[in-house]
Parts: C-alpha cells; sequence; structure tokens
C-alpha cells in the first residue's frame, strides 16, 4: 500500500442526489427509526468530492460550493465518518484523508446530500487506499452510517425497505424530467418524523407501493407516473413549513404533471412531460419567484462513481 507520506493521487467520484417518487412510513420501531416503503429515483444533481492522502489517523473535509457555510466540517461531518469508519473497518492505522466536497445537492434538503458524500467517500477512499473492497461490504458500512447511504452508492431506481436501507432494483423505462424548488427554509428528518408522529400516533396508512406507480414506471409513462407520486411525510413536513403547500399549488397551475415534496423536505419536486415542458415550468415559476432556487434535472441516473 502506498505510504501517505509520497502519494500525490487524487481520487474524484461524483455523487447523485435523490428523489423519493414514494415514500410509505409505518409506526415508529423499538430502535426509534420508522419502519418505511420508498421508491428512490437518483436524478442529476451532484457532490462531487475529492480524496487525498494524510497523515494516519486524521480524516478532514473542506467543504465548497451552494449551502457550504450549512455543512459542519468537523468530526460529525457524515463525509468525516464514513471515511474514519472504513480505515477502521480496515484494519490498517495508518491511513487518514483528506477530503473536499463541491456541494450542489440542497443541505438538509430531503435530497439525501449527506448521504451521498458519504457514499462518495466510502468509494473514493476505498479507491485511494487500494482496499479491494467488495461493493456489497461498502453498502454495509454505508447503512451504519445512514439509511440513504446504500442507495446513494446504488443510484438508478430503487425499491428502499426496513428503513429504506434493504434495496430492490425497479424496473424504470425512460427518463423523466423534473423541476426542483429549492426552498430557504431547513427541515431536519427528526423534526419532521416527529410531526409525523404527532399527526399519526399510530403510524401511516396503507404501507404497500402504489402499484399504478409500479406500473407507470415500467411502462416510462410520466403522465401516470405523476399521478401516483405520494409521501406519507408530506403533510408533517407541510405542517412545519406552510409555504411549501403554495409551492406545491403554483407547479401544478403551471402544468406540472405531478409535485411531491421530496422524502423529508423541504425540497419540492415537480414531474414535468419531457425536457422542453420542464423548461417552461422552471421559467414560470421563477417568473412568480417562487423558492430561493429553480433547478432542471433528470433520472434516473447512476449512483456514486469514479470520475476520471
Amino acid at each position: 500500500m502506498a505510504s501517505p507520506l509520497v502519494e500525490d493521487e487524487v481520487i474524484r467520484v461524483r455523487a447523485s442526489g435523490k428523489i423519493n417518487l414514494a415514500l410509505r412510513s409505518g409506526p415508529r420501531r423499538s430502535d426509534g427509526y420508522h419502519e418505511l416503503a420508498t421508491i428512490f429515483q437518483a436524478v442529476s444533481v451532484y457532490d462531487d468530492l475529492e480524496a487525498r492522502w494524510d497523515e494516519p489517523g486524521r480524516f478532514s473535509v473542506t467543504m465548497t460550493g451552494d449551502q457550504a457555510d450549512l455543512v459542519p466540517c468537523d468530526d460529525s461531518n457524515l463525509a468525516v465518518k464514513a471515511a474514519a469508519l472504513l480505515a477502521r473497518e480496515s484494519g490498517n492505522r495508518g491511513l487518514g484523508c483528506q477530503l473536499t466536497i463541491r456541494k450542489a445537492i440542497p443541505v438538509t434538503g430531503g435530497m439525501a446530500g449527506g448521504s451521498a458524500d458519504a457514499a462518495a467517500a466510502l468509494l473514493a477512499c476505498s479507491v485511494l487506499w487500494d482496499l479491494d473492497a467488495d461493493p456489497d461490504d461498502l453498502l454495509e458500512l454505508g447503512a451504519t452510517l445512514g439509511a440513504d447511504v446504500p442507495f446513494c452508492l446504488t443510484g438508478g431506481t430503487a425499491l428502499g425497505t426496513g428503513r429504506g436501507d434493504r434495496l430492490a432494483p425497479v424496473l424504470s423505462r425512460g427518463s423523466y424530467y423534473w423541476v426542483l424548488v429549492l426552498n430557504e427554509a431547513e427541515l431536519s428528518t427528526p423534526a419532521v418524523f416527529g410531526r409525523f408522529d404527532q399527526l399519526r400516533p399510530l403510524g401511516g396508512g396503507e404501507f404497500a407501493m402504489p402499484p399504478e406507480l409500479l406500473s407507470a414506471l415500467i411502462a416510462g409513462d410520466p403522465a401516470a407516473l405523476g399521478r401516483t407520486l405520494i409521501n406519507d411525510l408530506e403533510q408533517a413536513a407541510i405542517s412545519l413549513h406552510p409555504e411549501l403547500a403554495e409551492v406545491l399549488r403554483a407547479g401544478r397551475e403551471l402544468g406540472a404533471l405531478g409535485g411531491i415534496v421530496s422524502g423529508s423536505g423541504p425540497t419540492v419536486a415537480f414531474l414535468a412531460g419531457d425536457e422542453r415542458a420542464a423548461m417552461e415550468l422552471s421559467v414560470g415559476l421563477a417568473t412568480h419567484g417562487i423558492g430561493r432556487a429553480i433547478r432542471r434535472v433528470h433520472g434516473p441516473v447512476p449512483g456514486a462513481r469514479l470520475l476520471s
């Protein structure tokens, strides 16, 4: 294995954000988590991570890009935790790394930005340190860091169960064009689930995936998919951030095929019929002054991957 004192290699990894096309939540479990069933789709908003060698036992991160000032750069950073965990599991005490992350995925926006960074760190450091890590081992480590980390490693379209960390691929034809409304407010996942428990103390209602949604993905039918988007956490997110209801209403009035709060929010995702319709919808939303930023993305895309 190369020595950190002479190694000058830089490993670059790109990781994508996600949208939950469906998110069904059951009651809180004894371990504090909720039983979930969700359909993830990875979309083309990315965080880029660079990993370099550092002194043994030293793991650090520097953040740049959109909302970088909102992300901690200490040991609580999820990418730092991922690197330290991978080094510990390898049993090699000579490992260390410097991470640099350029943010584009919204911070605390319901799009798994922190989980994407952790996934990128696992992949980048496994290559930097020449660990020859098995992909399944990285998935297992990722699940210990956060429920969304395994999906951020795989990407595509997938069904997540348990905490959302048990994955099965979902057949999905074609590309889907989304318009994201990024909002100023932040919503923490624990706060949204806490509000969900207050609103629905017995847990969620119907827990199964809507069969119409799965059929729409198989058929590659955006209109049918737009009619079946569902998020059990949406009411809780709106109760904590009421402006989200206005955002959803505006997008639908401007012609979106469907709209949904992504995960725990506050990012709102609108589905458009095609790339041109997405452009027209984004212009309409921007004209109305909705959100802090509007972005057009498409999916599904791969999960964390090496850049040349």
